[in-house]
């Protein structure tokens, strides 16, 4: 899986001039047909339907989908949806009164919630890493209350510091700057640096 820009056209571009490479050896990615139709729940109840393009390495054989900063892997809901989701629980709210703010199944909620708490200090360290990086003069978020707060402020602070270098970031928002950072691995255990 690679993550990449949401815009279609550009990424199709970019694959057929072979501007694209594998995550694992590095060698030049080739179309190979599209994944499966999806339906992603987007913010204020709006629903995207989505095909990811799928790729072939021309290295070492591997098929990679190429799955769009606005998704994340193996959720059904948008990065914005779920960033929002824990942005509210880092300032406090319960995962019950999230799930009934954005109409989603509790259950649902909670696990987000857990999961972005078992990797909150993986995830502040790594965007720490990266504030400092893109920033000239890095201003470290103060430290918070909770590490979910901690790993949530540092992950603004890296955007704030990307859209300052590359002012085209602006266009775009927080959490799809993250999951494309990190890979897509805001919530899945594998270790950010890997």
């Amino acid at each position: 899986m690679l993550i990449v820009d949401t815009d279609v056209v550009r990424v199709e571009r970019r694959l057929r001039a072979g501007e694209l490479t594998c995550p694992s050896c590095g060698a030049v990615l080739a179309p190979w047909g599209h994944g499966r139709s999806r339906e992603i729940r987007g913010d204020l109840g709006s629903r995207l339907f989505v095909c990811p393009r799928r790729s072939r390495c021309t290295g070492c054989q591997v098929t990679h989908v190429l799955l769009p900063d606005v998704l994340w892997p193996r959720r059904t809901d948008a990065a914005e949806v779920i960033g929002a989701g824990l942005e509210i629980a880092a300032l406090g709210m319960g995962h019950r009164q999230i799930a009934a703010c954005l109409g989603l199944a509790e259950g649902t909620v909670r696990g987000w919630i857990r999961r972005f708490r078992r990797r909150a200090e993986g995830v502040r360290r790594y965007f720490t890493v990266a504030l400092v990086a893109l920033a000239d003069d890095p201003v470290m978020p103060e430290a918070a209350a909770s590490p979910l707060l901690d790993a949530v402020s540092v992950i603004a602070a890296a955007h704030q510091a990307a859209a300052v270098k590359w002012p085209t970031m602006n266009t775009v928002s927080l959490w799809a700057f993250a999951g494309r950072a990190i890979g897509g691995r805001v919530l899945t255990c594998t270790s950010p640096a890997s």
